[in-house]
């Protein structure tokens, strides 16, 4: 899928879906949604700002109220998250843009106050995660969730097939299922989260399982390539391992080699510690499709694997947090602006949309 000549200013399509480099805005949470979990004005302009990347993929996007894990993430859920991401794509659109909604369930990565009337947390199993998470009230402990029921999974999919179709009604161009980083299907598919004895733990396929049934009526919903998946195989982020991730992720990468995504998007190493113990290239090849590499690439690493076949698109998160014109800075080789990690996480408008750009977006 690759050449010599291509790099991360070629052009790449998605079936009819055409992006005008291969620079892609990486799913990027920053906690400045309004009440009800909607997006708002200032959102509006965060994502209007970088529309030059050849796609924005959303920050994740609780799927369900039960979803939610952090306070301040926009939802795609409510009549009103859908209004609020309309206004997001309308602005991306206008100047040339496509944007994807990541879909997102956080599983046991949440906490009692978060959730309606005050329920645990679901997981795959009864599993607490060490460490604390961020709540209204400030830094918790996390809590021992509540294993899901064999008789809920079908629920947990039906919501991944209502947020698919509210993407679509919210004018998105695609969507990625969120399958990374230690959230639901992550814990599902690694062995140290999954004691299940039923069709949905032990080997890999049953491990699997509920990120191939999700995928399947998510593809149904959007068609032929307008979804892509995110997989994190080592990321130790939320408490996360596996016993053996090379093997696990071939797996997995095989599996939805049989659906007709748009891409594969992988966070390669470990995001904690930048430790990369897989053969990604091995990963790479068990997967017939398009292949988005992430974490810790800048402009010649990314340039590098495109041409090298490791990847045929490359995502950036911080740099574009703190460079709204990044494929600009990319092409005439400018300085880019330093992130602000305080601002990161919630607050206004500092360290979100007044980064300064080279020419006026």
């Amino acid at each position: 899928m690759s050449s010599t000549k291509t790099n991360l200013f070629s052009p790449i399509k998605f079936g009819d879906l055409e992006l005008s480099n291969r620079i892609i805005m990486a799913p990027l949470t920053r906690n400045r949604a309004a009440e009800g979990n909607v997006p708002q004005d200032m959102n509006v302009e965060y994502y209007r700002q970088r529309a030059s990347a050849g796609l924005i993929i959303s920050e994740g996007s609780q799927i369900s109220p039960q979803g939610l894990g952090y306070p301040g993430t926009p939802g795609i859920h409510s009549d009103a998250q859908v209004e609020g991401w309309l206004k997001v794509t309308a602005a991306v659109h206008k100047v040339g843009g496509k944007i994807f909604c990541q879909l997102w369930h956080v599983g046991r990565i949440s906490h009692t106050s978060l959730q309606i009337n005050g329920e645990l947390p679901v997981a795959p199993s009864a599993l607490k995660p060490n460490g604390q998470i961020f709540t209204y009230t400030g830094l918790e402990d996390f809590e021992m969730p509540r294993a899901l029921t064999t008789d809920e999974i079908p629920g947990i999919i039906a919501d991944y097939v209502n947020a698919a179709q509210n993407a679509k009604r919210a004018g998105f161009d695609g969507v990625e299922i969120h399958s990374a980083n230690g959230y639901l299907l992550d814990q599902f598919i690694r062995d140290s989260t999954n004691q299940r004895q039923d069709q949905y733990g032990g080997d890999i396929t049953n491990r699997m399982r509920l990120l191939i049934e999700v995928t399947k009526q998510v593809v149904a919903v959007w068609g032929k390539d307008r979804v892509g998946v995110r997989l994190s195989p080592e990321n130790s982020f939320n408490d996360m391992k596996d016993s053996n991730p090379q093997q696990t992720f071939n797996a997995v990468a095989k599996a939805l080699s049989d659906f007709p995504l748009a891409y594969l998007h992988i966070l390669e190493g470990d995001m904690m510690t930048g430790e990369r113990q897989l053969d990604y290239v091995e990963l790479r090849k068990c997967f017939n499709g398009y292949y988005m590499a992430n974490n810790g690439y800048d402009l010649e690493l990314a340039n590098t694997a495109i041409a090298e076949g490791h990847a045929d698109m490359a995502a950036f998160g911080k740099l574009f947090i703190a460079n709204p014109d990044l494929p600009y800075r990319f092409a005439n080789k400018l300085p880019l602006n330093t992130p602000d990690n305080a601002t990161f996480y919630g607050g206004d408008e500092k360290g979100y949309t007044d980064y300064a750009a080279w020419i006026k977006a």
